[in-house]
Formats: structure tokens, C-alpha cells, sequence
């Protein structure tokens, strides 16, 4: 690496971060500073498998260390927002896993925080930089498809167990959070080929009550196990988004219909797992094969770029907002609560 490689002070232990900042940071020579996690036994086992050059006592000493240039967030949905606020209070650039915040009220407070910075901030749908994604926006814009009438996103998992974070409304969890988001996501960015950005028209949603009830996880109730979201077009086409947290199986794919042919990303959130697209025109049908290098490394690599030469990015605070208000209108209209904000403890 020529470019002096980003200082990334990383947030928890979580597995997500093994695979989300992990493998990408040692696939791109960017260095990992600094670690903690709630027990730092499972820090200093995370830093000595990762090659991170530190284990410090707390989340707020991350976020505080001079020698942190970028905080990595893959935290509980519920504390997303309050670390990205204090990580940017703090003078540090920001990568979030999704989604940035809790609500969309959260979110208007990260959006603001991140002009008084200056800093730059971007939540990780690292889908949006992989080929295969970007595929399926080349062939909305070379016409091959020709006009978008239809979008499918697919998002849809076996369910964690029952006392996961995933499931604690507290946490601000869900299916519509977890997996959804993706779905709502994909959709939005095909706003240059339908005329701008979609609008909800209507949401359906089930809440989890696990075998036995809500003694796994008490803060379970108002948690959606589903959630179906039905959008429209400014151009005309329409979107259907489902996504459900306790499936009997795995799929998280997305398909494009165009008046002249369609295309499908079989798994366009895991290409590392399933780098197929096919494409079906008048012309026949074909599969093309778009790599299964980790979507995370071109988003690390996306994020650097624009850190370190000014490049592109578009991914910012106020497209995270944009995506945090169209769930909560998924919410309302599904009848079910808006995710609460998380206040941290006060410093002792």
C-alpha cells in the first residue's frame, strides 16, 4: 500500500466484525489500533487472532485514543447512534453497520453531528460496491432491460435464538432492521432509473412471540419476526421488500424488471457466497459470474479511497437518514412501534 493506511479503532468483539472489518482490513493493509468489548477476554482473543495492535477497557477509550483515526461501529442496533454521536463528538470519522441509528429521530441527530465535525461518515451497506450489484445497475442504464417496471428484494433467514439482541426492542431489533433495511436500501438506490426515490404505499408486519412466549426475551414484544413493504415510483415502477427473521431457509436476492428483460442477483447482500447474476431477454437467457471477493473489502476500500484521495462516495449521513425515515414509515403503517432511542450511562 503506497497511501498510509487507516487507523480503525474497532467497537466490540461481535463476529460480524470478523468478516465486516476484520478480513478487510488485512485484505487492504489497513491497520486495527485498538479494540474493546463488554469483557475483555473476548477483545484480547479478537486482537490476538486480527493482528489488533491494542486491547483497551472501554468503548469510550476507543473512541477517545489519539491514535484512532475511523471507529468502526458493528455494535446492537440500539447503540448505534449514541457511539456514532460520541465518535464524532470525538473527532473521528465513522463506519456504522446498519442501520446508523434506532429511529429516524436518532438519525437526524448523527446527520447534524456530522456537519458540526466535519467528519466523514457512512453506513455500511457494503452490498452497494460489490460488481454484482453494481451489474444490475449497468444493465438498468445501458438500456438493456430497458424501463424499470418491477423490483423484488428478498430478505429472509432462519431465526437466532431467542435471547439474541435481534429479537430486544430495547436493542432496537426486528426483521425490518436486521434484514429489511437491505431490502428498503437496494430500492432507494435504483432511484436514477425510476424517476427518484420510492414512497411507501403500504406495510404489513407479524410480531415474534417464540415457542413458550416472551420468557427467553421479555423485551421481545413489539419485535417484528416479518415485515412486507409495498413502494411506488416516481416513474411509475413498483417495489415490493419483504423480509423475514424466522424463515425455514436462506435468501437474500434481488430482481429488476425492465420492459425488455429482467435480472436477478441470487444473493446480492453475500456475493462472496453466490456471485450469480442472470440476466433474461428476448435475446435468451444468460448467468453471468461476477466474483466472490467480500463486498466488505470493496466497501473498506471505497471508504479509504474517499478518506485518503477525495474519491466518490455515496454513501453519506443524509442517505442514512433517508433510509431510517423510510422505516419508520414501514413501522407506522405495519402498526407496529418505532424502535426507542438508547441513552448511555453518563461517565462516572
Amino acid at each position: 500500500m503506497t497511501e498510509e493506511p487507516l487507523r480503525i479503532g474497532v467497537l466490540g468483539a461481535a463476529r460480524i466484525a470478523e468478516l465486516s472489518i476484520a478480513g478487510p482490513a488485512r485484505a487492504t493493509g489497513h491497520r486495527l489500533v485498538a479494540v474493546a468489548a463488554r469483557d475483555r477476554s473476548r477483545a484480547e482473543a479478537f486482537a490476538a487472532e486480527h493482528d489488533v495492535e491494542r486491547v483497551l477497557d472501554s468503548y469510550a477509550d476507543v473512541v477517545e485514543d489519539p491514535a484512532v483515526e475511523v471507529v468502526y461501529n458493528p455494535l446492537a442496533n440500539g447503540l448505534h447512534a449514541p457511539w456514532n454521536l460520541a465518535a464524532l463528538a470525538a473527532g473521528k470519522h465513522v463506519l456504522t453497520e446498519k442501520p446508523s441509528a434506532s429511529n429516524a429521530e436518532e438519525a437526524v441527530e448523527v446527520r447534524d453531528a456530522v456537519a458540526k465535525a466535519g467528519k466523514v461518515f457512512m453506513e455500511g451497506f457494503h452490498y452497494l460496491f460489490h460488481p454484482v450489484t453494481r451489474r444490475l445497475h449497468e444493465l438498468l442504464e445501458s438500456g438493456e432491460l430497458g424501463e424499470l417496471r418491477h423490483v423484488e428484494t428478498t430478505m429472509v433467514m432462519p431465526a437466532p435464538p431467542d435471547t439474541d439482541p435481534r429479537w430486544s426492542l430495547p436493542l432496537a431489533g426486528g426483521a425490518l432492521m436486521d434484514l429489511g433495511c437491505y431490502s428498503l436500501h437496494a430500492q432507494r438506490m435504483l432511484a436514477p432509473w425510476a424517476g427518484g426515490t420510492p414512497r411507501l404505499v403500504a406495510a404489513r408486519g407479524g410480531e415474534r412471540v417464540p415457542p413458550g412466549g416472551m420468557r427467553g426475551n421479555p423485551g421481545a414484544a413489539g419485535v417484528d419476526e416479518w415485515l412486507d413493504a409495498d413502494l411506488e415510483f416516481p416513474g411509475g415502477a413498483t417495489g415490493s421488500a419483504r423480509c423475514h427473521m424466522a424463515h425455514d431457509g436462506w435468501e437474500m436476492s434481488c430482481r429488476i424488471v425492465g420492459s425488455h428483460g429482467e435480472a436477478t442477483a441470487v444473493n446480492f447482500v453475500q456475493p462472496h457466497l453466490d456471485d450469480r447474476v442472470r440476466v433474461r431477454t428476448a435475446s435468451g437467457e444468460r448467468v453471468e459470474m461476477l466474483g466472490r471477493r467480500s463486498s466488505y473489502t470493496y466497501q473498506l476500500e471505497a471508504f479509504a479511497a474517499h478518506l485518503r484521495r477525495g474519491a466518490p462516495l455515496r454513501l453519506d449521513a443524509d442517505d442514512a437518514l433517508a433510509t431510517m425515515r423510510l422505516i419508520d414509515d414501514c413501522y407506522r403503517s405495519a402498526g407496529l412501534p418505532l424502535r426507542p432511542r438508547t441513552v448511555l450511562p453518563a461517565p462516572a
